[in-house]
């Protein structure tokens, strides 16, 4: 049960107003707070929500030179790790000014005091560190030359639980008003100046389960006041129309068809109310979906995807059966991967697996889908070093709409194609796929790139003790049955954002200071703007909100 700070007594003015009550909303609240200031903490959902997207993370932090990463065997360097980030990032517009020395900044945060100031707040880590985003275009092209991955023992609850645990402690406490259930709807301006907000009070929905879409019933109105207003209100990754407004003709056209992996309430409509104000918003069209989304069997908001955290080994087909181009691999470059989709004219794609890769490989991203990491059981946790795929895994092969489960390929591709009520795919053509990449497994020497991938792959202990299984052909009986998963497009993260210094303040269109504006999360592109540029590395969405959160909140505090 997550912590809910005590709200004293209702006042009009703070110190400090910051709207939205996610992870980056929490750090820069408890900073301001611990630095002696009165804080104001408004979000449009009830306390059950507390700490937004967040809670439903598998609670991933990019760090780097690690102990952990040291214990696995892993050599980084905060110099490996910009390199890593600039081909990743790819910055190459003016405005990438202040989002480049965000990253910068971060990336040293990383490789510095990032991890012993998590811990303070008596966060753990899982001892085995991922590879995420592992590229394949090149020394200086996109993804982590190393595993930077560390999942947060407890994932993402455990770091919500964190940070509003110190905002109801003592006099941080004292200091600090959160109010529920109030939407903002416009920044109030005086002489150029940010002093304060309007919104609504929405009805109270108590027993309304967290992430579920909720009431927009307007029961009050209320105006706040404040030296400075904060904005951590998240990206707009549950809003489609605007998703489709700001969708980069980079990655062809948008897709028909889509899962969304937030909530119905991340509208992104604050965005918009602060460039109505005056702010400076950029790098809008740049955006973090994931191409591995499949439907929710058991779904809370609308349209809930889940994105599976794949291993190396599955073989990935385009919707008529073709193999997806070197480096397009399960793990290895999601925005590449989603641009080359974009090409096909279809809006899904293919794994073709086995009941053995799926034990060894298949994670689901999302605390509720990891019980044993959540809960922090090493009782479950054991089970994922056995035979059979985790739980939840197991529930979605058995219950899942895209997973069809056959003994033969002819049976399997018969089934994919009436899964998607069209003949698109030629049996003949999957096979001559299948029989290819089986075939280069008995040669060591092969040309295959997927299969340099694995073997690679399984140098690193990590992934050979739980991410990557023994290699072996997808028509090898012992390793049966075969698995197909028809993957969907998952909405998920906003890359742009607020225009802000290294300070977290507002600029305007014009580059000048929006005084009394601040931003902070995803609402600043995780930083200035757009601090991962137009590709991520991973675990560093949370980081972003740390990082971000607690720059404006000891900005605030200092001033």
């Amino acid at each position: 049960m997550t912590s809910v700070p005590p709200s004293p007594p209702h006042s009009t003015r703070a110190d400090i107003l910051i709207v939205g009550a996610g992870l980056a909303g929490l750090v820069a609240a408890g900073e301001a707070a611990a630095a002696g200031r009165s804080v104001i903490l408004l979000d449009q959902e009830g306390p059950q929500s507390l700490g937004g997207q967040a809670f439903w993370s598998f609670g991933g932090l990019f760090l780097v030179d690690s102990p952990e990463q040291r214990r696995m065997g892993v050599n980084d360097s905060p110099e490996l790790a910009w390199r890593d980030w600039e081909g990743t990032a790819g910055f190459d517009r003016p405005e990438d000014r202040w989002p480049r020395q965000w990253a910068r900044a971060y990336v040293e945060w990383a490789g510095g005091p990032k991890r012993e100031w998590v811990r303070s707040f008596g966060v753990g880590f899982f001892p085995v560190v991922g590879w995420a985003e592992r590229g394949g275009h090149g020394a200086r092209g996109p993804g982590n030359t190393v595993p930077r991955f560390h999942i947060v023992w407890g994932t993402g609850p455990a770091l919500v639980e964190a940070f509003a645990h110190r905002l109801s402690q003592g006099p941080t406490a004292a200091r600090t008003d959160v109010r529920f259930r109030h939407r903002v709807t416009r920044l109030l301006t005086e002489g150029g100046r940010v002093v304060g907000v309007e919104g609504e009070v929405l009805e109270d929905q108590p027993e309304l389960p967290r992430g579920a879409p909720s009431s927009r019933q307007p029961v009050d109105t209320f105006t706040l006041r404040a030296d400075a207003v904060v904005l951590t209100s998240g990206g707009m990754g549950g809003n489609e129309a605007m998703v489709r407004k700001h969708w980069p003709e980079r990655m062809g056209p948008p897709p028909e068809q889509l899962l969304f992996g937030v909530p119905d309430h991340v509208d992104g409509l604050m965005l918009d109310a602060a460039e109505a104000a005056g702010a400076h918003l950029i790098n809008r069209d740049r955006m973090w979906h994931y191409t591995e989304g499949i439907r929710n069997f058991d779904p809370i908001w609308s349209r809930h995807g889940i994105r599976i955290l794949p291993g190396p080994s599955s073989l990935w087909l385009d919707a008529r059966g073709r193999r997806l181009p070197a480096p397009y691999f399960p793990g290895f470059d999601t925005l590449g991967t989603l641009e080359h989709l974009r090409t096909t004219g279809f809006d899904h794609s293919w794994f073709i697996l086995t009941q053995r890769i799926i034990e060894k490989e298949f994670a689901l991203s999302g605390s509720e889908q990891n019980p044993d990491l959540t809960g922090k059981s090493l009782r479950l946790l054991m089970k994922r070093l056995g035979p059979g795929a985790p739980g939840p895994v197991e529930d979605f092969k058995e219950r899942g709409k895209d997973f069809l489960v056959r003994r033969t390929l002819p049976e399997l591709v018969e089934a994919m194609n009436g899964l998607v009520g069209e003949a698109r795919l030629d049996p003949s053509r999957v096979e001559e796929e299948v029989r290819a990449r089986d075939g280069e497994l008995a040669n060591p020497f092969g040309k295959d790139a997927q299969w340099n991938a694995i073997h690679r792959a399984r140098e690193y202990r990590g992934d050979r003790l739980l991410r990557v299984a023994r290699p072996h052909r997808l028509l090898d009986p012992a390793a049966g049955p075969l698995i197909a998963v028809r993957l969907n497009l998952l909405t998920r993260k906003s890359l742009g954002g607020l225009h802000t210094d290294l300070e977290g303040r507002v600029l305007k269109p014009d580059g000048e200071v929006f005084p009394g504006l601040y931003a902070a999360g995803e609402a600043a592109g995780f930083g200035g703007g757009g601090m991962h540029g137009y590709r991520s590395l991973e675990g560093s969405f949370l980081g972003g909100c740390l990082f971000s959160g607690k720059r404006v909140g000891e900005a605030l505090g200092a001033e």
